[in-house]
């Protein structure tokens, strides 16, 4: 079940993001009199189409990983003479530049209007405390402690842990200065400190984690709420609301030190002592048990934790009106550009280990999480995702938007187009790379697997 819904988060994903970035190419050519012959959404087969007034087809294809929009082309045939000038190689070297550059630009469109759209509707969001630093690591170097909310990265305003994530994976492989704006205890301050050539592993980067930072949660108390139809707790008789108090007579903190009692006992009985409705007493209950990827086995009774609330001084609200919302949709994007391009360069200076390239199963899990989570984090999701196409697509790489924009604008320069062998060899080297890439990127995604 958990796979359809992936698939078809996929699909949704990047149904819109792909029929916008197309939509973009679609529009400028038609106002620039191109004659469209096909819109497709998806590759392969049309699962179904259907023609306009102007014999436009629009297609659903099969394969949802991409689209096209296919133009009137001399290229690809001959055109006849009373269509000569809806060709698209009839057109100047500057409109063909705008019409190659309109698909990247759509995704930047939209994803400030998401980030708007965030703004206006508005969001609560947990303030970026810190919880513990781990000793020796980078944020300990730096002067981070307990208790203290970080308010700004190298002088970028932060309101989330999603922000602060954003700014150190910024910072990832640097040995510069980096400076945290800080309040404690109702002062502010700046705390600072060399970076030393911090590094993200290789494998799923924590940023927090690996930077020295746990953020700060509230007491999780031992406390139970959904019981599993079936399992081994409701076998004992448990019930949600029970709180746990003690496991063989050793008191339970809190509700991870109950975990880790069950997770190390599987098959073996236990005697839990609960709290329920005021009343004490004992339950016993063997925990089932179930192997790990790494061979290790572990117990489990089919119990989830009682939801918890925030404290409200630890909750922002962050929240624009129409107007103020546009510079912060405009921000927003420059951000996402900016991590974007910079992962890029540091991919390639090797700062930051290629094993982080993910391909489309990584963009379906988190597809589907995202859904699951609500629209707020969807439309977020939406947006970043936007940005990284709009941005990959304007490389200068033959076979992406960008690699045609350099062929047109030197075709502009010279005031002739590239040799056919030279825009061959080009296309060839492009699609070479890029099918590297992908292969590359599934890799790693069946590897995260």
């Amino acid at each position: 079940m958990q796979i359809i819904q992936s698939v078809l988060a996929l699909a949704l994903t990047l149904g819109i993001l792909v029929t916008l970035h197309e939509y973009g190419h679609f529009w400028v050519a038609r106002r620039f009199g191109v004659k469209v012959l096909r819109f497709s959404v998806g590759f392969g087969k049309p699962l179904f189409s259907w023609y306009d007034r102007q014999g436009t087809e629009y297609a659903i294809a099969a394969i949802p990983l991409g689209g096209y929009v296919k133009m009137l082309d001399e290229r690809e045939g001959p055109v006849p003479d009373e269509l000569r000038d809806q060709a698209f190689t009839s057109k100047p070297p500057s409109q063909r530049i705008a019409i190659a550059a309109a698909g990247p630009i759509a995704n930047f469109i939209f994803a400030i209007l998401a980030y708007w759209l965030i703004s206006v509707v508005g969001v609560t969001t947990v303030a970026p405390i810190v919880g513990d630093v781990a000793e020796g690591s980078t944020a300990e170097r730096v002067g981070l402690q307990e208790g203290m909310e970080i308010h700004s990265v190298d002088g970028h305003r932060v309101t989330s842990w999603r922000d602060v994530n954003m700014r150190l994976l910024e910072r990832a492989g640097e040995h510069g200065q980096v400076s945290l704006e800080v309040s404690e205890q109702g002062s502010r301050g700046v705390v600072s400190g060399p970076l030393n050539g911090w590094a993200l592993s290789d494998d799923a980067p924590n940023p927090l984690a690996e930077f020295g930072v746990t953020p700060w949660r509230p007491e999780v108390p031992a406390v139970l709420g959904q019981i599993v139809e079936g399992g081994r707790a409701q076998a004992a008789g448990l019930q949600a609301g029970d709180r746990v108090l003690a496991v063989d007579g050793e008191p339970v903190a809190n509700w991870f030190a109950l975990v880790e009692y069950i997770r190390n006992a599987p098959e073996q009985a236990l005697v839990l002592t609960v709290d329920r409705n005021g009343s004490q007493l004992d339950v016993a209950v063997t925990p089932g048990s179930r192997a790990q990827d790494d061979g290790q086995v572990i117990g489990f009774v089919g119990a989830g934790v009682e939801a918890i609330s925030w404290p409200d001084e630890v909750l922002r609200e962050v929240q624009f009106g129409p107007l103020a919302a546009i510079p912060n949709a405009l921000h927003e994007t420059w951000a996402d550009t900016r991590l974007t391009l910079v992962a890029i360069k540091k991919m390639v200076t090797g700062l930051l280990s290629p094993t982080n390239l993910s391909g489309p199963i990584t963009i379906a899990r988190v597809a589907e999480a995202s859904v699951s989570s609500g629209f707020e984090d969807f439309v977020r999701f939406l947006a970043y995702l936007s940005v990284s196409l709009g941005v990959l697509n304007l490389l200068p790489v033959p076979v992406l938007d960008g690699g045609h924009i350099v062929y047109y604008t030197i075709e502009a320069i010279r005031r002739k187009p590239l040799s056919e062998r030279a825009q061959e060899l080009g296309l060839r080297i492009g699609m070479a790379l890029i099918l590297t890439l992908m292969v590359f990127a599934l890799y790693n995604d069946l590897m995260r697997l």
